[in-house]
C-alpha cells in the first residue's frame, strides 16, 4: 500500500508539472522557426546594403562621367572655334 501511494504520487507530481515532451517539442520548433526567420531577414539586409553600395559607386561614376562628357564637348567647341578664327586670320593676311 505504501509503495502504491508513492507511486500514485509520482505520477501526481508530474501531472503538476504541467511540462510534457510535447510542450517542449513545440517550443523548440517555435523557437528555431523565429531563429531561421531572422537569419534570413539579416542575410536579406545584408544583401541588400552591398548591392546598394553597388549602385551608388556606379552612380557617382556615372555623374562624373556625364560631368567629363560636358567638359570635354566644351573643350571641342573651343578648339572647333579657335580653329575657324585661326584660319580665317591667316587666310585674311595672305
Amino acid at each position: 500500500m505504501i509503495a502504491n501511494n508513492k507511486v500514485q504520487q509520482k505520477r501526481k507530481n508530474l501531472e503538476e508539472n504541467g511540462i510534457t515532451f510535447g510542450m517542449v517539442s513545440v517550443i523548440v520548433m517555435s523557437m528555431s522557426i523565429v531563429l531561421i526567420l531572422a537569419l534570413i531577414k539579416i542575410y536579406l539586409s545584408n544583401q541588400i546594403y552591398h548591392e546598394s553600395k553597388i549602385v551608388n559607386s556606379m552612380a557617382r561614376e556615372v555623374a562624373a562621367l556625364k560631368a567629363e562628357s560636358i567638359m570635354l564637348e566644351q573643350n571641342v567647341e573651343a578648339l572647333k572655334y579657335k580653329n575657324q578664327v585661326t584660319d580665317t586670320i591667316f587666310v585674311i593676311k595672305e
